[in-house]
């Protein structure tokens, strides 16, 4: 009887490179602002009567993409307390602490990504006028976090959960990548998106003192998250409060 020896490679893609009226204000300007494995098999006998080569598709261990900076293993709300500082010209020139609870729910899931909705609740200071910040939702796809601003952002979940691939993006409503660096500029706008180590890093300046910044954590999600308007007219900025591990 003759031997028989099985051969099999796998080669994969890389993966690519990479309530105020301030609130309301802020939220519209920064707003303007599958993979496929295939396996060969050789099948050779001794005596060399024949060889077959064949070629198959095979689906990864998951059939749908994740991104580790912005992920869930199903739909229900995840909470986390955060916590930071406020500041605006009825406050004063000191900043004051502010603390909120921040609601993270995968709203919609497709093959080639999910949709988030980020929102914003209990926020406590001590300022007069309570601050409100309104809920993100974002696309996110295996390597790109992108905001969806649209004027129904319900409506919008909708029609592109509904796809079978992502809708074209365009940079200035990138909010997250998965490696390497994202520069974009548009008016008076400059972005920088970076990912160092375990997190990705977002930040936008407008010319005249508008910011906002989000950071990323593989993990975890949205880690902070910080916004100001004009010359330390008004903004705040909140992180993630990561409570000490029991011994």
């Amino acid at each position: 009887m003759n031997r028989c020896g099985i051969a099999t490679i796998t080669m994969s893609p890389d993966p690519p490179s990479a309530g105020s009226s301030f609130s309301t204000r802020l939220y519209a300007l920064n707003k303007r602002c599958v993979r496929k494995s295939w396996a060969i098999q050789l099948v050779r006998r001794t005596g060399c009567r024949y060889a077959a080569l064949c070629g198959s598709m095979l689906l990864p261990v998951s059939a749908f993409a994740t991104n580790p900076f912005l992920d869930a293993k199903d739909d229900k709300p995840v909470s986390a307390k955060f916590r930071g500082t406020e500041w605006s010209d009825e406050i004063g020139r000191d900043e004051i602490p502010l603390t909120a609870r921040v609601v993270t729910t995968r709203i919609a899931k497709m093959p080639w990504g999910a949709i988030f909705k980020i929102e914003f609740t209990d926020l406590k200071s001590r300022a007069k006028k309570p601050r409100e910040i309104p809920p993100d939702y974002f696309i996110v796809t295996d390597d790109r976090i992108v905001l969806l601003n649209e004027e129904d952002n319900d409506a919008a979940v909708k029609k592109i959960s509904a796809m079978d691939k992502p809708p074209t993006f365009e940079d200035g409503d990138v909010r997250g990548i998965t490696s390497g660096k994202l520069d974009h500029e548009e008016g008076p706008w400059t972005t920088t998106i970076k990912v160092k180590g375990d997190e990705c890093a977002y930040l936008t300046n407008h010319n005249s003192g508008h910011f906002s910044k989000i950071v990323w954590k593989k993990g975890a999600g949205l880690v902070e998250y910080a916004s100001g308007y004009g010359a330390h007219g008004d903004g705040y900025r909140l992180k993630h409060e990561v409570t000490g591990r029991k011994r």
